[in-house]
């Protein structure tokens, strides 16, 4: 089995590889190491034959996939735990995640997910893998796509980001919330979301990663 570290590295890659070319650099962003480390690391993973390296791009192979989807599970149901039993932020919970994951075997990880009643989510809104590894599309659209007076409802938000987690958590940005897009400023400016009645200014950065579904039933 591939130590933590490089698990931590084979679940970025795939994280990443979702929103096109994975390049060392985003890599190194997201861990937070240096140029050289994260090369180093690479070549670990090219000689245990868990990646591929082409053009300067990082693509996981076939085992390389499957170790990253089960590390994916084991850090949703964990941050599930951390929120839904423990209480913990969902701020904080994929901190905390992240350190459980590696630990969890699979006789504990079936154990929490029988628990939990075999969540299809974690607290963010990102699809739990299951148990022979597929993952369930979240099919929507990015909030900043949204027409003026759009009204939607949140289905994902990103996880990995704290600062940001703590931004929506303080609004009621949450996964279910209905939001309406009051304003769409000109030329990549931010948005003015309304939300629980509520107006607040919304980055257009946040708001192309964050994924919604247009609201129905209203009048």
């Amino acid at each position: 089995m591939p130590t933590p570290t490089l698990e931590e590295y084979l679940e970025v890659i795939y994280k990443l590889s979702e929103r096109g070319q994975v390049r060392p650099t985003p890599i190194a962003e997201q861990l937070g190491v240096s140029g050289p480390t994260v090369t180093a690391t690479l070549k670990r993973l090219e000689s245990r034959g868990l990646i591929t390296r082409s053009n300067g791009g990082v693509v996981l192979t076939g085992e390389g996939t499957t170790i990253a989807v089960d590390i994916i599970r084991r850090h949703r149901i964990a941050e599930r735990f951390l929120v839904d039993v423990l209480g913990i932020k969902w701020d904080d919970a994929h901190e905390d995640a992240c350190a459980l994951e590696h630990a969890l075997s699979p006789r504990v990880l079936h154990a929490l997910q029988e628990f939990l009643d075999s969540p299809e989510f974690c607290p963010h809104g990102h699809p739990i893998p299951d148990a022979l590894g597929a993952i369930k599309k979240v099919e929507g659209r990015l909030l900043s796509d949204v027409d003026r007076g759009g009204a939607t409802r949140i289905l994902q938000v990103p996880e990995d980001d704290d600062a940001m987690l703590t931004y929506l958590g303080s609004i009621g940005m949450y996964p279910g919330t209905e939001v309406i897009v009051s304003e769409v400023a000109p030329f990549k400016g931010p948005l003015l979301v309304e939300v629980n009645g509520v107006t607040h200014a919304l980055g257009r950065d946040v708001a192309e990663r964050i994924v919604v579904e247009l609201a129905t039933g209203r009048p």
